[in-house]
Order: C-alpha cells, then sequence, then structure tokens
C-alpha cells in the first residue's frame, strides 16, 4: 500500500472489521524497475514544498492520518529522523483531494494467492 496504490476498499473492509493494515513499500520503492510513481510524482512534489516537508513525509503523514501503520526501509540517519517528524502537522482537505486523484496501480502486477480482487480497487 501506497499513495499510488492506495486501496481504499481494503481499507474500508479492514477498517470495519476492525482490522489494522500495516502498508510494506510505503514509498513505492520495492523490487519494481521504472519510474517511482509516488517518489516522482508531480502531485506530491506540489504538496511537500506547500508544507515544507519532504514527499516522503507527505506519504507517511497520509497514510497516519488513514490509521495504517507502516514500515519504511532507510539505512540513512537523517532519513530516519525525518521520517519521524509526521506529527506536528496535518494535510490539508485539498491535499487529500489531491491525493485521492493520483494513478492507481498494482507494483506487482499478475494474480495473487489467494485472490482477493473483490478486496481491490
Amino acid at each position: 500500500m501506497n499513495l499510488a496504490w492506495q486501496q481504499k476498499e481494503l481499507r474500508e473492509f479492514c477498517s470495519a472489521n476492525g482490522i489494522i493494515i500495516t502498508a510494506f513499500s510505503p514509498l513505492r520503492k520495492g523490487a519494481s524497475r521504472g519510474p517511482n510513481e509516488v517518489m516522482e510524482n508531480d502531485v506530491l512534489k506540489e504538496i511537500a514544498d506547500a508544507h515544507g516537508k519532504s514527499i516522503a513525509q507527505i506519504c507517511l503523514r497520509w497514510l497516519y492520518e488513514q490509521g495504517v501503520t507502516f514500515v519504511p526501509k532507510s539505512y540513512d540517519k537523517e532519513r530516519m529522523n525525518q521520517n519521524l517528524r509526521i506529527f506536528d502537522w496535518a494535510l490539508t482537505e485539498e491535499d487529500h483531494n489531491k491525493i485521492s486523484q493520483i494513478h492507481q496501480s498494482r507494483l506487482i502486477a499478475g494474480p495473487t494467492k489467494p485472490q482477493l480482487n473483490d478486496l481491490w480497487d
């Protein structure tokens, strides 16, 4: 789960059933090839610039505001500290509207086991 694969239906299902989601690869790095639809996203860059934050901070704050736990990976101490500086500010309603318009695509194409297509947006 990340801002380019927001999983709205899955989040709604989990919320209704008391299930907490943990976002793995919340910055859309993973083993994907090609452009990073999150960290290279113009909408997220615009929001980050408006708040004086990094794109990673925007992503992590959005997840936090959705009630999702997350596991960002970094070996860089400054980035780790930056990832923790998401709790003293909030995204605006306009930010959320812009984020909801980001093109959605799965990081890994193809079927999964078990099949959960009815939960995927």
